[in-house]
């Protein structure tokens, strides 16, 4: 009875109820598919098609394409998808999240939803978190595709265009997030529609839907080009940040990560750089660069939060400790980091385009994901994704055995604990995969291991094939496996020989993660399919988590224990106090990536218009009125701007109005003030529109029709991609100061919105006085080669390209080069 009322309340066994009987109708078809010859099967996808072409929808169409996609995979790849894995194929079509556990097989499952929604020829994506796993999905799965009549394309790190672009026309295109995202805002630069690879967004299926959609939500995309800012400034700075004693001189949160000068620091700065006041206007540039030195020495850690390879600087990922080859930190902080390591500073570089993975996702007309791990973070994904989560049962009980953590009172007993235990089982031969949360702890617990003569496995995560390969093997009798907590997902760990009776593959996990959930991703690592397994996680009351986030009374508890650093504490409020830590953390985190959103959704819509507006440029074939509304809108704010309020033609700036004209909308139009002071002001409007349209006509008569409909596309797009461009890093200065408005009672938020749309239709007013002035003076010369001096800050495993230099001329919002400190536009380029 406690059951049935258990399940009448519980709306996850609502769904799974639900999905049960579509589940029973796909296999009352199963005999029916099993008579079809190859020939009559492949040609359901023909059938199928037709009639969804006829009004049928894809739900009406479900259960027979599913029977027939685990036909077609029961005979290419020996594999028949179990009942729970299409359950899974149900919730990814109606654009949920499936979470299903590790080894459920959910790259089969995703085979289901993507061969149903690519029958109705709008396109389908497969979104997996590497390369490796992309094509190595495409190349598997792809062969039931093919079997049944569809085309499948792959997008990965360095394809030709023509590869590109004949991928994203398949029928389901398997690809990486970062690729798809690029590739995006590329199509968004695009100069012809013929540099387009993308098609509309149709539907994506987002494999390790947590690890896309959650933990690299905070990390923008950005294609960014060579800016020309001096580096010298990095070096001489970070010579003096050494000398700065911390509590004296400066202070740090670790919980914020935020260092900030005391009062006696700021005059020792100002003493060692020789500078009265290092907030002034002038040192504007100066102090900025202080303050990220300062978060470079004291907040950014080598080998925990970077490496230092090959006289560079490269980024560790938290998540999954993997090398981040090409991605740099923003805001001058990695050239900071670079200096302090004493490596070679890379040039800043200047923003082009960037978009977050939660508004990039957000487009797609479907979306879907699956996960073994998404229910502890279901809140984040229905309030920034609209998607909910659906937990499909395992085809095989779950019978691993999660032991209860056990705490030390040191790192050094956590580490030394670690290491009996490792040794402990592996004299048994039962596989052990030990997970740490950063490669410094991978290398010291490799270390301890040497001494002790026991042979194992490090991934260093730089390469996802080899990484996979080790993973493969983590199940082999004797395997000691040293991996960050999240390497080598997507690859099943199958176990060897004899190793379910020595009780299956065990994993430790060496610190508690501040999100459960990767946590949960790690201990997901055995007991797949039924197999037996165990888990246990190992923490110190010295671990980043339990400092920054455990309660206090911890210690004062094992004070009045007399516990040691050798004696393991088991005890409830440790045990709650780990939790509540974690809580704290994916609270906090979660705040984190919603104010992220917050501000970007602002950019957001600012980029949706740009770029709806920039593609329709890209695709019309004639501009001329919109050039010509253009035109007639610079004239009439010119005349409003130059007349003021007043009537009377003798207040009027004329000579202002008419210098404005001639750099404007009438080059050459010899009219005199006098002329003016005749006229009303509609008269001088309706003389300025007619004399403009005059020398309009007259330009297209000399240049031809065919040619003016290219210059004024060619110009409207170098103007929009300009403007942008300056918008995007005049959006970043405001966004990094607008927190000082709290200060004054005002919600940042608010006025970074109330700011971002005001400068926003200053852009657009300088886009149309930009085109007006372009359209008039240009010359038509040959068209050259576009430059491709551009990087995107990506996770990629080839060395990183080097971007080809080239001089650019100052942003208006650049420091001035006459080196006083202000801004171009406030200085030299005032009256530019």
């Amino acid at each position: 009875m406690l059951g049935f009322l258990k399940n009448l309340l519980d709306d996850n066994a609502k769904e799974i109820k639900k999905l049960s009987r579509q589940v029973a109708a796909i296999n009352e078809l199963e005999p029916a598919m099993q008579k079809l010859s190859d020939h009559d099967l492949a040609a359901k996808t023909a059938e199928f098609k037709q009639r969804h072409m006829n009004g049928e929808s894809l739900d009406e169409l479900l259960v027979e394409a599913f029977a027939v996609v685990r036909e077609a995979s029961r005979r290419v790849l020996g594999l028949r998808h179990f009942d729970v894995q299409l359950m899974g194929g149900i919730v990814l079509h109606q654009g949920r999240i499936a979470e299903m556990k590790t080894g459920e097989g959910k790259t089969l499952v995703a085979t289901l939803p993507s061969y149903l929604n690519a029958l109705s020829g709008e396109g389908v994506h497969i979104v997996t978190v590497n390369d490796y796993l992309a094509r190595r999905d495409s190349e598997w799965m792809g062969q039931i595709h093919r079997y049944l009549g569809l085309e499948v394309g792959l997008i990965v790190h360095g394809l030709e265009f023509s590869e590109r672009k004949k991928a994203y026309a398949a029928d389901i295109t398997y690809g990486t997030n970062n690729e798809f995202g690029f590739d995006y805002l590329r199509d968004n630069m695009a100069l012809h529609p013929e540099q387009m690879v993308q098609r509309k967004l149709n539907y994506a299926i987002v494999d390790e839907v947590d690890s896309i959609l959650i933990d690299e939500a905070r990390t923008p995309l950005i294609i960014s080009g060579q800016a020309d800012k001096p580096t010298q400034l990095y070096y001489a700075v970070a010579k003096i940040i050494p000398r700065l004693r911390k509590e004296e001189d400066y202070t740090v949160d670790e919980k914020a990560r935020v260092v900030t000068l005391t009062e006696n620091g700021v005059r020792r700065v100002e003493q060692m750089l020789g500078v009265d006041n290092l907030y002034d206007d002038a040192n504007t540039e100066l102090s900025h660069h202080v303050n990220q030195a300062l978060k470079a020495h004291v907040l950014m850690k080598r080998d925990v939060d970077y490496v230092v390879k090959d006289g560079q600087v490269i980024i560790v990922d938290e998540f999954t400790g993997r090398l981040m080859f090409g991605r740099r930190y923003s805001d001058g902080l990695h050239q900071a980091i670079e200096a302090k390591e004493g490596v070679k500073i890379e040039r800043e570089s200047q923003t082009l385009a960037t978009i977050t993975f939660q508004n990039y996702f957000r487009m797609y007309k479907k979306l879907a994901g699956m996960t073994g791990t998404a229910a502890t973070e279901e809140e984040e994904f229905r309030k920034i994704y609209g998607l909910d989560v659906v937990v499909i049962p395992t085809n095989k009980p779950m019978i691993r055995e999660d032991l209860p953590d056990i705490v030390y009172r040191t790192e050094k007993g956590k580490f030394n604990a670690v290491v009996e235990e490792i040794i402990e089982r592996h004299k048994k031969g039962q596989p052990v995969l030990v997970g740490t949360i950063s490669i410094e702890k991978s290398e010291m617990l490799s270390d301890a291991l040497k001494k002790r003569g026991i042979p194992h496995q490090v991934l260093n995560a730089k390469y996802h094939e080899q990484e996979a390969e080790i993973v493969a093997q983590a199940g082999q009798k004797g395997a000691v496996t040293i991996a960050t907590n999240m390497a080598g997902r997507g690859t099943d760990i199958i176990l060897g020989e004899g190793v379910a009776e020595l009780g299956g593959l065990h994993i430790i996990g060496t610190e508690r993660h501040e999100s459960r959930r990767i946590d949960n991703q790690l201990r997901g690592r055995a007991g797949r399919q039924g197999d037996p397994g165990s888990s246990r996680f190992y923490v110190s009351l010295e671990d980043d988590l339990m400092r920054l986030f455990g309660s206090d009374n911890i210690t004062g508890i094992m004070d009045r224990l007399g516990m040691d650093d050798t004696t393991p504490i088991d005890h409830p409020l440790i045990s709650r106090s780990i939790e509540s830590a974690q809580k704290k953390v994916e609270a906090r985190n979660f705040d984190i990536r919603k104010h992220v959103l917050e501000y970007d959704d602002v950019m957001n819509q600012q980029r949706e218009i740009i770029y709806k507006q920039r593609r329709q440029v890209l695709e019309g074939e004639n501009l001329k009125a919109n050039v010509l509304d253009m035109i007639h809108d610079i004239i009439d704010e010119a005349v409003d701007r130059y007349s003021g309020a007043s009537q009377y033609p003798e207040e009027w700036d004329l000579v202002g109005l008419l210098d404005y004209a001639e750099q404007t909308f009438l080059p050459g139009h010899g009219l005199t003030p006098e002329e003016l002071t005749k006229m009303e002001k509609e008269e001088i409007r309706e003389m300025f529109h007619m004399r403009a349209e005059e020398l309009y006509e007259a330009r297209e008569q000399s240049l031809g029709s065919e040619l003016m409909r290219e210059l004024e596309r060619m110009v409207i797009l170098k103007v929009v991609d300009e403007k942008w461009m300056d918008h995007l890093d005049a959006m970043d200065q405001l966004r990094q100061g607008i927190g000082l408005r709290a200060y004054g009672q005002k919600d940042p938020l608010i006025e970074y919105k109330f700011e971002g749309y005001e400068m926003f239709n200053e852009m657009i007013r300088s886009i149309k006085e930009d085109v007006t002035r372009y359209i008039f003076r240009v010359n038509v010369v040959q068209e050259q080669e576009r430059p491709k001096n551009i990087v995107e800050n990506k996770y990629a495993e080839e060395e990183t390209k080097k971007p080809i230099r080239k001089e650019r001329q100052v942003g208006r919002n650049d420091l001035c080069p006459c080196g006083s400190g202000k801004k171009y536009k406030k200085c030299c380029g005032a009256n530019a």
